[in-house]
């Protein structure tokens, strides 16, 4: 067994008693059939640490932070090929002008690529686990090229094999609407494929919106992951389009129709709930069902903000997301901790509500309960898996440095990711990604953006007039 130990930095290993260790180490076995291998091993004292391991590769880390991998609970990684194309619309607009079309035009290859760039942004960003939500499915393989770039790139995701149902009276394009037969059953072919023990990849559960989907759809997969043991996510209360449609076609609140149709329960992850009212929170509490935060991408398309701190005050799980790069123009975790420790503040003009320390919270440990993944990752603890991140904290933005946590989340300019371990391999040194080429990476992904772009009648929005004022 290989062991690797960081020392000396600054080491926040979000772990029950939220210790900062001034000057810590981290020992964890590197990757391998063994029952430890991958696995934390110890955190504590440089000096206790390398006695208890003495033939280990040390890695001097003074001058960084320490810290568990961010788990990023939603995006859509086919989104990354769509950077700064939706610009200045609301989410009704925006599916229908923008990513609707960009959606039917995507090819396997689209996808993979955009995947992989994704992935990889995401890990030399510090994110180690992310669940991504592919709702998008014009031709059979999308949702395959997803893991597969997950794969390739090392990450630790889930992949959430979306579908939509229903929608074409309000610009849902008919090449994205699935029979639910037959979305259910490629959606189990790949639970049948991914979700095997020890897998850093798996396969979960996503129907869309509430405007998309019928009640049918929700009740059947509520069935199929009782039977599966699959993750769930689906968009809930993210503008007021949603909810207002819910009530249309239902007579309710996409909230409440989620739980009549049985869909609420501790195996999901309601994305957004930017809308919720009191009732839709006691619903979600009561259920045990998780939130997913998205500051940046909500005020990105003007939804409003959710009420996270009410969600934390009736004990709701609440991780942090990037949500994908066509609303949130990155994969950055560190861009999003930074939002939604400042997000909350401003709305309640209350400098306490949020705190630089639960904001990362919500992007480790809380994250990662949101995944039902706590026994596994989100802090540092031995027996944990090793998704273990070490960010370079000597930049002019955070220096000096009086705590830790507040220059992670407040000062950071997103770029101080130095070294990523996900399962103690190293698939970020020097911040750079070590099992792909970052810059055949790009150039795959702008080559086929610009494609999209063309096929999807979609390039106009990417060289429109300079707009001072907007009106419509």
């Amino acid at each position: 067994m290989s062991v690797t130990v960081l020392t000396g930095g600054t080491v926040v290993p979000v772990d029950p008693q939220r210790r900062v260790l001034t000057e810590g180490a981290v020992a964890f076995a590197g990757p391998g059939p063994g029952p430890a291998d991958g696995t934390i091993l110890a955190v504590g004292p440089p000096a206790e640490v390398l006695a208890a391991y003495p033939d280990a590769d040390v890695v001097d880390c003074r001058g960084s932070l320490v810290l568990p991998g961010f788990v990023n609970t939603h995006t859509h990684l086919f989104q990354t090929l769509l950077k700064g194309l939706g610009d200045d619309r609301v989410l009704s607009d925006w599916f229908t002008a923008m990513t609707g079309p960009s959606a039917v035009a995507l090819t396997e290859d689209d996808v993979y690529v955009g995947a992989l760039h994704g992935c990889t942004e995401a890990l030399t960003t510090g994110t180690t686990t992310l669940l991504d939500f592919m709702y998008v499915h014009p031709r059979p393989g999308l949702a395959d090229a997803v893991a597969h770039a997950m794969y390739d790139t090392g990450i630790r995701g889930i992949v959430g094999r979306g579908y939509t149902t229903t929608g074409t009276d309000v610009g849902v394009p008919p090449e994205l609407i699935e029979p639910l037969d037959v979305a259910l059953a490629d959606a189990e072919r790949l639970i049948g494929t991914w979700n095997r023990p020890g897998s850093r990849v798996r396969a979960g559960l996503a129907p869309c919106m509430s405007w998309t989907v019928d009640a049918a759809t929700l009740r059947e997969t509520r069935a199929l992951a009782d039977r599966t043991g699959a993750l769930v996510t689906m968009h809930l209360a993210e503008s007021p389009f949603d909810v207002e449609e819910s009530q249309r076609r239902f007579g309710m609140r996409d909230v409440p129709f989620a739980a009549e149709t049985g869909l609420l329960g501790p195996d999901l992850v309601a994305a957004h709930c930017v809308q919720c009212d009191d009732t839709d929170l006691d619903l979600l509490a009561a259920s045990g069902t998780a939130v997913s935060h998205n500051p940046c991408s909500n005020l990105y398309l003007g939804s409003g903000f959710a009420p996270v701190p009410a969600m934390h005050r009736r004990g709701i799980m609440v991780g942090l997301a990037s949500d994908g790069p066509a609303s949130s123009s990155n994969h950055s975790m560190l861009q999003a901790v930074k939002f939604a420790a400042l997000l909350h503040k401003g709305v309640h003009r209350d400098p306490e509500i949020m705190t630089a320390e639960k904001a990362l919270e919500m992007a480790t440990v809380d994250g990662a309960a949101a995944l039902g993944m706590a026994d596994r990752i989100g802090s540092l603890e031995p027996g944990k898996r090793a998704d273990v991140i070490v960010l370079d904290l000597s930049n002019l933005c955070v220096t000096p440095v009086h705590a830790a946590v507040s220059a992670l989340v407040y000062s950071q300019r997103g770029d101080e990711v130095d070294r990523v371990y996900v399962d103690g391999e190293p698939v970020v040194a020097g911040g750079r990604p070590v099992r792909v080429d970052a810059r055949t990476v790009r150039e795959r992904s702008a080559a086929a953006a610009a494609g999209l772009a063309e096929r999807a009648g979609t390039a106009r929005l990417g060289s429109r007039p300079w707009r001072s004022v907007v009106t419509r």
